[in-house]
């Protein structure tokens, strides 16, 4: 069956780099560095939808869901390392966030080009995540047109799950089946069809963005400090009291002493020293206020 790519944006030929190959390092280097400058502005140009999704997201994890990834190649990749920096960062369960690699596991470190084609594997795999109606699969693919991207988020559809489709191409396949979309239009790549280029670099930012916002709405976040990091090493047992000290303004030597007093709680540290209250009272009064420590703050010193 013939494929024609002639109509999607990522597989244009870039005229800024038609003699790429004429040019020394530092030229080869500004051409790709002024193409990258593009795609911030192309990210900007989908925020409402953006924004969309991640009111979408919030309202199924308040409500015991997950948020399932599942892409091919690049695509797949970039989700798998966003899926896998949200326990540490914000304290969640590793099975809050979640990626479906196409081509499984060993495609994240060798490719697998060929499994993007399996439309059967996909249902199959979406199954194996146990993917409900209670959760939001988004389906990425730069070309917005994936075979095992567009299985998922068909069967996923099927199962009443809230599907995203985020493609680097205007009118993409996988937009238009899915309930929500993003495109964000990189346009030609510096390589032709190198899409791990600006494409990938879209992906990656506007992923950071969806799982950034997401958790701060959750109320993951004081002011912009990680007040939920998980501390699984002793940089992040560093940073977390780095985080209260900056929150109550104290030494260091004082935020040790309050992060060990809250067993490494970091939020109810925060509670118990703006408020004076025991650590039941501080994590009670978090759990009300459903983890946003400034409202729990508030409903403690106003009672």
């Amino acid at each position: 069956m013939q494929i024609n790519l002639e109509k999607l944006d990522t597989e244009q030929q870039n005229t800024d780099s038609l003699h790429i190959d004429e040019m020394d390092s530092y030229g080869v280097l500004k051409t790709i560095n002024d193409a990258d400058k593009t795609v911030a502005e192309a990210v900007e140009k989908q925020l409402g939808p953006i924004s969309q999704v991640v009111d979408v997201v919030v309202e199924k994890l308040k409500k015991g869901g997950h948020l399932f990834y599942i892409g091919a190649g690049t695509s797949g990749r970039l989700a798998f390392i966003d899926s896998a920096e949200c326990p540490p960062t914000y304290g969640v369960d590793y099975e809050t966030v979640q990626s479906i690699m196409c081509g499984g596991f060993t495609a994240l470190y060798k490719a697998k080009e060929g499994a993007e084609d399996d439309r059967q594997q996909a249902v199959i795999d979406v199954k194996e995540h146990n993917v409900t109606a209670d959760d939001v699969l988004m389906g990425i693919a730069a070309s917005g047109r994936t075979p095992y991207v567009l299985s998922a988020l068909e069967y996923a559809r099927s199962i009443g799950c809230t599907t995203v489709g985020f493609a680097c191409c205007h009118d993409s396949e996988i937009g238009q089946i899915a309930d929500y979309k993003i495109e964000v239009i990189t346009g030609p790549e510096v390589i032709m069809g190198s899409t791990r280029m600006k494409a990938g670099t879209a992906q990656k930012l506007v992923l950071n963005m969806i799982s950034t916002a997401t958790f701060v709405r959750m109320g993951k976040t004081y002011n912009n400090l990680m007040v939920d990091v998980r501390p699984t090493n002793q940089k992040l047992v560093e940073r977390s009291y780095r985080i209260l000290a900056k929150a109550i303004g104290c030494d260091r030597d004082t935020a040790v002493e309050l992060y060990q007093k809250a067993e490494g709680n970091v939020k109810a540290a925060i509670m118990c020293y703006k408020t004076g209250c025991d650590m039941p009272t501080a994590l009670e009064a978090l759990n009300k206020a459903e983890g946003h420590l400034k409202t729990a703050l508030r409903n403690l010193q106003n009672s």
